[in-house]
């Protein structure tokens, strides 16, 4: 898969180790994507000039999960908008099976799927179509590579993509690889 890059020298804010980064992606269809994400406080919030803002926010009091960047996969404590209208979220529960680790959006009347399809890569299917790949490194910085045997993809098809991935982050071992590597500890 190729992928749009985020420039080197793109913006980092915060002290390491406090929950905070920034993320700027070069998207050949949308321009320049910025990624916040207030780990502590449960919060991301992508905008650009072509994009669609949008916002994914933990409820307050939530508790918090490290290997999640937003903080917790419980849809009951996680609240999405894109350009100020409510999105319905659907994490799965991030199980051992790669296919626990999808994500599903309802909006505006399209279905959206994040789905881990390689160790470090996830899908974007909306209504059952492949739209794109993204990529995320898990501390603010996502990929992407819109399909181009799709129609053009649509702002809020982008926001939708980088906040799932920005928040939740992409890819997952396949299962087999989890089992091997759980055994092979019990062993060792």
């Amino acid at each position: 898969m190729v992928y749009d890059k985020a420039p080197a020298a793109g913006p980092r804010s915060g002290r390491a180790g406090d929950g905070t980064a920034s993320g700027l992606a070069e998207d050949r269809t949308f321009g320049r994507v910025l990624l916040d994400l207030d780990a502590a406080a449960g919060l991301l919030t992508v905008r650009g000039e072509r994009v669609a803002a949008a916002e994914l926010r933990r409820a307050p009091g939530a508790p918090a999960a490290e290997h999640v960047p937003v903080g917790t996969r419980d849809g009951a404590y996680l609240h999405l908008s894109v350009d100020g209208r409510p999105a319905h979220i659907t994490p799965a529960k991030g199980r051992p099976i790669r296919r626990s680790h999808r994500v599903c959006v309802i909006y505006g009347g399209a279905v959206y799927r994040l789905l881990p399809d390689s160790p470090n890569g996830s899908r974007l299917v909306k209504d059952g179509r492949r739209i794109a790949d993204f990529s995320s490194d898990g501390a603010g910085h996502v990929w992407a590579d819109w399909h181009p045997d799709v129609a053009p993809p649509l702002p809020e098809d982008a926001a939708v993509g980088y906040a799932l991935a920005a928040g939740f982050g992409t890819g997952a071992e396949p299962t087999w690889r989890l089992l091997l590597r759980a055994l092979l500890d019990t062993v060792w």
